[in-house]
């Protein structure tokens, strides 16, 4: 058999390339790594308990942009508590332009206006702010049998009414101090609609005047030649003007007076301005110069003042 002349030369070379793999291979060494740090858990903290009215009434009130959302927070706050239902209640009415008498006067506060001994004063004073116009409030009350009546009614029947609530729009008149308490003298108001014409735009006036004159001779048989002379004027005018009706609402008298009452002196109860009154009827007395036997005898009605409010100078209807 014959053989090529390289082969032995070929592994020779492929001997030397294994020697060669042989000796340069390299070691890897594996190091473990640290272990992982975990990162902390950050907890937020916990949320503040929901503002209570009771503790804080400006700012309750101070958390809602008008009188309507701050009655539906109170709302909900009387699910929880009745007592801070009717404490965030009372700070919607008395820190806001509160007039949603609808809203008050509904199913969700008709327990709590029941029972609550300030209910009576809280309705006074939406009324107020509604604008003091009590006769047509009261008509609404009387819809929802809410047990706050007139001065009129209760005049006309006092033992009917004898230590009920009456409301009534008044002047304070007088103030005097009659034993420990000091007594006002009020006259009852109420607001009348008055219709007025005011002008609108410009107006247009015409004014046209002018003057003739002029002689006239002549010859008569008694007085012979004469002569007569005279002058005639005529002016015109007219007027164009545009205007449009106007409502305006006025404090009028209704004819009663009664005398109020106080716990004590009030320097804010000024004469001669108009409140919405919450008062305790008690009774008719006779005036000076009557008898009891005297039926025609003039009585005057006599109220305990439980609360009185500014109405404001806009209606609400």
């Amino acid at each position: 058999m014959r053989h090529h002349s390289w082969t032995l030369s070929t592994w020779a070379l492929l001997g030397s390339l294994a020697a060669g793999c042989g000796a340069s291979h390299s070691h890897v060494t594996w190091t473990e790594a640290s272990p992982r740090e975990e990162a902390p858990l950050v907890t937020s903290a916990p949320e503040a308990p929901p503002l209570r009215a009771s503790a804080d009434p400006k700012a309750f009130a101070a958390r809602y942009p008008n009188p309507a959302l701050c009655e539906a927070a109170a709302r909900r706050l009387q699910a929880e508590s009745r007592d801070e239902g009717w404490a965030a209640l009372k700070a919607c009415i008395e820190l806001t332009p509160f007039t949603q008498i609808r809203a008050l006067l509904g199913g969700a506060w008709a327990q709590d206006l029941s029972v609550r001994p300030d209910a009576a004063s809280l309705i006074a004073r939406v009324v107020a702010q509604r604008g003091g116009s009590v006769s047509g409030e009261l008509q609404y009350l009387q819809e929802r049998k809410i047990p706050i009546f007139s001065l009129a009614s209760a005049v006309e029947r006092p033992d009917t009414y004898k230590g009920r609530y009456v409301m009534l729009r008044a002047r304070v008149a007088d103030q005097r101090s009659e034993g420990e308490k000091p007594t006002v003298w009020l006259v009852e108001h109420t607001l009348a609609s008055v219709e007025t014409n005011a002008p609108v735009g410009l107006g247009e006036t015409y004014d046209i005047s002018s003057i003739s004159s002029g002689d006239l001779g002549g010859q008569t048989q008694l007085t012979g030649p004469g002569q007569l002379g005279g002058s005639v004027s005529t002016r015109e005018r007219s007027s164009v003007t545009t205007t449009r009706k106007h409502y305006d609402n006025i404090s009028d008298e209704t004819g009663r007076e009664a005398l109020g009452r106080l716990q004590g002196a009030d320097p804010f109860l000024e004469a001669r301005r108009d409140y919405v009154f919450l008062a305790r009827f008690d009774g008719v007395r006779l005036t000076s110069g009557g008898t009891d036997d005297d039926a025609e005898a003039p009585r005057i009605p006599v109220l305990t003042i439980v609360s009185y409010h500014s109405p404001q100078a806009l209606v609400v209807y």
